[in-house]
C-alpha cells in the first residue's frame, strides 16, 4: 500500500481518537534523568510528497462557498446579504470567509510563504488538477504545493534559544533540524473594516454606538458639549468614554446608545479562529500520515515579525508602521507601539502605508466585494454555487446592500482610530499571531519504543513501511 492510498483509507474517527502530541523528532536527544535518550539518528526532513500533502490541506477546495442564508427577518426587517469578504472555498471555516490566515512554512531549505491564489489564479490552478483529491497522483500533490510556495529566506526563521523567544522545553524541541513548522499569521485590518460594515448594517434600533473605551469623553462639537452638560446635570446618562463620530450619531437615530460596541473589546473580531481550525486539520492529517505533531507556543509578537541579525533575531522581516502620536496619558498596549503591516509586494494589510488614507482602505474593501472582480457579481464566480445563474441574480436583487450612512460611519470610525492613535487598527495589530505554531516531523521511534505504551504511537511505527525510508 502506498502512502497516498493509506492516507485516503485512514478513518477520520481514528485520526481524531489517536491524535496525540508527539514532540520528539527524529535525531533529537532527551535529557530527563532515568528517562533520558541519546539519539543515534540524523534528522529526517519530510519528503516532498509528505510536505506537499500538508501544504495542500491548508488550501483551496473549490471555487465558491454557499450563501444559504435568510435575507429577511420574521419581523419584516431585512438582513444584510453581502457580508462575505471572499468567495473561494478553503479547508477550514473562516469568519465571513475572509480567509485572513496565511501560513509561513519553515524547513531545512528555508522560510516560505504559502500563498493564497486570487479568483483568476484559483480558476486556472483548479483546472489543472482532477476535481477530487482521491484522483490525484503524487506529481499532482507536489506540483500543487510548489505552485503556492514562495521562498522568503534561505534559512529558517530563528531566535536565541531563551525566553521571551522560546519557553520551557520548546527551547530544545521546537523548530529543530528535520522538522516542518507551520506558522500562522492573521491579516486583520480588512476584516476589521468588514465587520464594522456588517455590524452597522443591523436594522433600525439595533445598530450599536461605537465607543473608544481607551479614551475619556472629550466634547468636540456643540452637540457634544450639550450632551456632556446634560450628563453632569443627570438629565441624560453619564458619558464616560469617547463616542466615535460624536453624539450626533445618537441624535440622528442611526445608532442606539443602549447598545454599545467598545473598540477595545472587539480585539481580533474572532478572525484568528480560522488559524485554529487550520492547525487542527493539520494535526489530524499528521496523525493519518503516521507523523509526529507538536502544537505549541510560538515566538511571540512582535519578535516573530522582526528581523535583526545583530541581535540574532531572524524573524519574518515585516515592515513596521510607527505611530506618530505623543501621549500625555498612554493608552493600553499595543496601541502606542509600532506594529507589523506587511511584506512589501507580498503580504500587505489594508491600512497605511499600503493605502493613502482610511477612506481608501474602506473603499478597497468595498471594491473587493462589488468591483469588477468582486465577490458579489451575478456574472462572476458567485453564480457557480447555484443550479442556475438566475438564482444568483435573484439573491443579489434581494440582498440588502450597505447604506451610504453605514459606509460613512465606518469611514468615520476608521479615520478616528488612525487620527487618534496614528495607526490602524490600534487595539490589535494589523498582522496578528495567535501565539501558536505547529511542528510536524518524523518521530524518534527508539525513544518512544523505550519508554511509552505502544498503543500511543502504533501508526507511527508503520510510517516508514508505508511511506518509504527517510
Amino acid at each position: 500500500m502506498t502512502g497516498i492510498a493509506s492516507l485516503l483509507g485512514y478513518p477520520l474517527i481514528s485520526s481524531i481518537r489517536e491524535r496525540r502530541t508527539r514532540r520528539v523528532s527524529r535525531g533529537t536527544s532527551i535529557i530527563a534523568g532515568e528517562l533520558s535518550h541519546e539519539s543515534r539518528n540524523t534528522p529526517a526532513p519530510l519528503s516532498p510528497l509528505e510536505e506537499a500533502i500538508l501544504i495542500v490541506s491548508t488550501g483551496l477546495t473549490g471555487l465558491t462557498n454557499m450563501h444559504d442564508v435568510p435575507l429577511q427577518s420574521k419581523d419584516g426587517s431585512k438582513e444584510l446579504g453581502t457580508p462575505m469578504s471572499g468567495i473561494l472555498s478553503r479547508t477550514a471555516a473562516s469568519p465571513d470567509n475572509c480567509q485572513a490566515t496565511s501560513f509561513f512554512l519553515l524547513n531545512d531549505e528555508g522560510t516560505w510563504l504559502i500563498q493564497q491564489p486570487k479568483v483568476g489564479e484559483a480558476l486556472a490552478m483548479l483546472r489543472g488538477f482532477p476535481p477530487k483529491w482521491e484522483d490525484w497522483s503524487e506529481s499532482d500533490w507536489i506540483s500543487a504545493a510548489k505552485a503556492v510556495k514562495l521562498r522568503i529566506f534561505d534559512r529558517r526563521i530563528e531566535f536565541p534559544r531563551q525566553w521571551p523567544y522560546y519557553l520551557g522545553w520548546n527551547k530544545q524541541l521546537s523548530n529543530v533540524p528535520g522538522s516542518t513548522v507551520f506558522v500562522p499569521v492573521v491579516n486583520l485590518a480588512a476584516q476589521w473594516i468588514n465587520v464594522l460594515l456588517f455590524m452597522l448594517s443591523e436594522p433600525d434600533g439595533q445598530r450599536p454606538l461605537v465607543i473608544d473605551d481607551w479614551q475619556k469623553f472629550r466634547p468636540r462639537t456643540m452637540i457634544d458639549c450639550v450632551a456632556w452638560l446634560g450628563s453632569l446635570l443627570h438629565l441624560v446618562p453619564r458619558i464616560s468614554y469617547q463616542p466615535v463620530g460624536g453624539i450626533k450619531r445618537v441624535r440622528s437615530g442611526f445608532v442606539n446608545p443602549d447598545k454599545i460596541a467598545p473598540l477595545g473589546l472587539m480585539s481580533t473580531m474572532q478572525t484568528d479562529s480560522e488559524a485554529m481550525f487550520q492547525m487542527q486539520n493539520l494535526s489530524l492529517m499528521a496523525q493519518a500520515m503516521g507523523l509526529g505533531g507538536y502544537l505549541h507556543a510560538s515566538v511571540p509578537s512582535p519578535f516573530l515579525f522582526q528581523r535583526d541579525p545583530a541581535k540574532e533575531i531572524y524573524g519574518l522581516g515585516f515592515r513596521f508602521a510607527e505611530p506618530k502620536t505623543n501621549w500625555h496619558r498612554w493608552p493600553p498596549l499595543p496601541s502606542t507601539q509600532p506594529h507589523p503591516v506587511g511584506l512589501d509586494g507580498i503580504l500587505e494589510a489594508c491600512c497605511p502605508p499600503y493605502v493613502k488614507s482610511m477612506n481608501d482602505a474602506v473603499d478597497k474593501v468595498l471594491d473587493e466585494k462589488f468591483g469588477s472582480q468582486g465577490v458579489y457579481r451575478p456574472d462572476g464566480v458567485f453564480s457557480r454555487q447555484y443550479r442556475s445563474a438566475g438564482s444568483a441574480a435573484a439573491y443579489l436583487r434581494a440582498a440588502t446592500p450597505y447604506s451610504k450612512e453605514t459606509v460613512q460611519y465606518v469611514k468615520d470610525i476608521c479615520n478616528y482610530v488612525f487620527d487618534t492613535y496614528g495607526r490602524f487598527p490600534a487595539h490589535v495589530n494589523a498582522f496578528h499571531t495567535p501565539g501558536l505554531w505547529l511542528q510536524i516531523h518524523h518521530v524518534e521511534l527508539e525513544y518512544y519504543e523505550k519508554f511509552f505504551d505502544p498503543s500511543l504511537y502504533g501508526w507511527q511505527t508503520e510510517h516508514e513501511r508505508v511511506w518509504g525510508k527517510h
